[in-house]
């Protein structure tokens, strides 16, 4: 049965996202879903199901084009729909978030909404019309669901917590061993990217997204991280957004301390016929992210998590193998 959805004149992809569904034989397709599927309002079970969570992963550009991703939190009913084309949040960027620096009207904003424990996820995206006292208010541009390939399940409870309590800020501009040591074990983080071209129109916009993998999925060398990339939906948004803005955000949550480690630098895809890729046992690709800048905080996040069950779709893939020698 078809889903009831928007119908727009223009393309929901922009020429990135077209480029790459292009190169990969999915263009048509993707096409034909992407008008089913990618709506400019919130459907009613949307709304539902933002209203229930106590987190909301956010992505941004900063004044110097810079993406970030970022957390915030609070009790369930902090994310409000008065309208189905509106978005209210009743929330601050926690302390240290590179948010707070840049977070007003007529700013170009993403959004994911991601219950882990049931492994069920939205995404919407627009543009902030108003701050408010308590938060701010969002025009919906952009809103589909996700499937729940590849995230791990988590349990999360919300603490009694202070925004703005002094916490332990650190800046950065190389990964120190603490750093890279989170990131090796890490077997999730969020990313961010961005095209603001405005003659996009229904395309513009702010993405961020969920990535998956086993326990040192990822890995550290030096200031580069080195990421194998998996089937997903093919819209390509996240690679299309870099193959004409190679730019990144990514965030790292340890789920045990609540440390928070927002990272942005540049970013390139690896594609088929590199034997790196090979490396990588359910790699269809590869993302490189290379840091420009970053700020860790430690015990950051006020969510206290269960035991992580990962995804069944992860056991056909890794762990990296020895480079071959020449």
């Amino acid at each position: 049965m078809p889903i009831p959805g928007w119908q727009p004149a223009e393309s929901p992809f922009h020429p990135g996202e077209q480029a790459i569904q292009t190169k990969l034989g999915g263009r048509d397709r993707m096409e034909t879903l992407g008008r089913r599927m990618i709506r400019d309002f919130l459907p009613e079970q949307h709304q539902q199901f933002y209203a229930q969570l106590p987190y909301f992963l956010v992505g941004t550009v900063d004044r110097d084009g810079h993406p970030w991703v970022s957390i915030l939190v609070g009790e369930p009913g902090f994310i409000s729909t008065p309208h189905d084309r509106t978005l209210h949040i009743a929330a601050q960027p926690l302390l240290g978030d590179p948010l707070a620096n840049h977070l007003a009207v007529g700013l170009d904003i993403g959004f994911l909404g991601i219950e882990l424990h049931t492994r069920r996820r939205n995404r919407v995206n627009g543009v902030v019309r108003a701050m408010t006292p308590d938060g701010f208010d969002v025009e919906v541009r952009q809103t589909f669901g996700n499937c729940p390939k590849y995230i791990q399940a988590r349990q999360f409870d919300l603490q009694a917590f202070e925004p703005t309590a002094t916490k332990p800020i650190q800046t950065l501009t190389q990964l120190g061993d603490a750093e890279r040591e989170a990131i090796a074990a890490a077997d999730t983080f969020f990313i961010a990217t961005a095209y603001l071209d405005d003659t996009a129109s229904l395309a513009k916009g702010v993405d961020v997204s969920h990535r998956g993998g086993q326990p040192g999925f990822i890995r550290v060398e030096g200031n580069t991280l080195t990421v194998p990339d998996f089937t997903g939906n093919g819209f390509f948004n996240t690679f299309g957004n870099i193959e004409v803005n190679p730019r990144a955000g990514l965030l790292f949550i340890d789920f045990d301390q609540g440390n928070l480690l927002y990272l942005t630098g540049r970013a390139e895809v690896i594609w088929d016929g590199d034997p790196e890729i090979e490396r990588y046992a359910g790699a269809e690709r590869l993302f490189r992210f290379h840091l420009t800048t970053g700020v860790h905080v430690a015990g950051g996040l006020p969510l206290s998590g269960s035991p992580t069950e990962l995804s069944p779709f992860l056991k056909e893939t890794g762990p990296w193998l020895p480079e071959q020698p020449d």
